[in-house]
């Protein structure tokens, strides 16, 4: 099967020469206007926003963003052609029926991405080394196959059911069969958890079983928030005065947006714990874990005169001494 070339670049609007600061910052700003949340077009944001985690899941991570960025020329052209020799290859299986290629559909990736940055493997499951290259006498279990699973964090704190399909070129005959299906995503399941689809493999010979579809989870990136286990990582911007005299400031959290209380003399920095409204662990769902905030004290770029005066009288009252603490 022919891949199309994915330009990540282009699409977070972004050059080739682009730090990694400017990469995650354009992935943000473009994550925040195509969530389906808050977009107009659902089913066209939908597209667009898996498209955007795709690039970032690439570009964002030093190793992945190398390795793309050795492509050859063929590919920057975007013509449908076959992985270079050498760079990996399309999820594979071996058994009786002898090699055979599979293409996934509903999983939040492309079929670019399977080939050159799955995490997965490209390789057949359990029954892989139990082939010996030749037909067993009797009936024999097909392979089982891998892909990946992106998992946003919302269907994390709620549980999902997707639809995922799974193409394959029969190696006989050539002709390509689909076959769609759906997967129970859990509550609080966790990165690189792999989820059973029971069946849905390759075929078996002989009356042989079908072999197993193991789904390896990815959660998506969040433009508000970063994961460490059960619980959840934001920033919040404050300004100086709010930092220094206490105030309520809005932040935002997988529930809907909540209400801080940021305390007087908050420095830049300090961490802010919101209990339970972080992600739901898989073993008791009930049980979540926290949101932690980050708060930023941002200064004004411009000072008015008025705004110069102030700061100048805090300056001539205030016995704060940083240099001496």
């Amino acid at each position: 099967m022919g891949l199309e070339f994915k330009d990540y670049y282009a699409i977070l609007g972004v050059p080739r020469t682009a730090t990694d600061d400017e990469i995650k910052k354009a992935f943000r700003r473009l994550a925040r206007v195509h969530h389906p949340d808050v977009a107009k077009d659902k089913k066209g944001s939908e597209d667009k926003f898996k498209e955007i985690n795709e690039a970032y899941e690439v570009l964002g991570t030093p190793e992945n963003r190398r390795k793309y960025d050795t492509l050859g020329a063929d590919w920057k052209r975007g013509a449908p052609q076959s992985p270079p020799p050498g760079f990996g290859g399309g999820r594979r299986t071996r058994g009786a029926a002898g090699g055979q290629e599979f293409n996934f559909g509903g999983t939040g990736f492309s079929d670019f991405f399977e080939h050159f940055f799955s995490q997965s493997g490209r390789r057949g499951g359990a029954g892989f080394d139990r082939y010996d290259g030749e037909d067993a006498a009797g009936p024999t279990r097909g392979q089982d196959i891998e892909g990946d699973l992106a998992v946003s964090l919302d269907e994390v704190l709620e549980g999902s059911v997707r639809s995922v399909s799974v193409k394959s070129t029969n190696p006989e005959t050539g002709q390509v069969e689909t076959e769609t299906f759906k997967v129970r995503v859990p509550m609080g399941v966790k990165e690189g958890q792999r989820i059973r689809v029971a069946g849905k493999g390759s075929a078996g010979s002989g009356g042989g079983t079908a072999g197993d579809l193991f789904l390896s989870v990815r959660l998506s990136p969040h433009p508000d928030f970063e994961v460490d286990g059960n619980n959840l990582y934001a920033e919040v911007p404050v300004t100086p005065w709010e930092a220094a005299l206490g105030a309520t400031v809005p932040v935002p959290s997988l529930d809907g947006p909540l209400q801080l209380k940021i305390p007087a003399a908050t420095a830049n920095g300090q961490q802010l714990r919101v209990r339970g409204r972080g992600l739901p662990r898989l073993e008791a769902p009930v049980d979540r874990g926290d949101l932690m905030v980050r708060v930023r004290v941002e200064m004004p770029h411009e000072l008015s005169d008025d705004e110069r005066t102030a700061w100048q009288a805090l300056a001539a009252v205030s016995k704060f001494k940083p240099r001496e603490s």
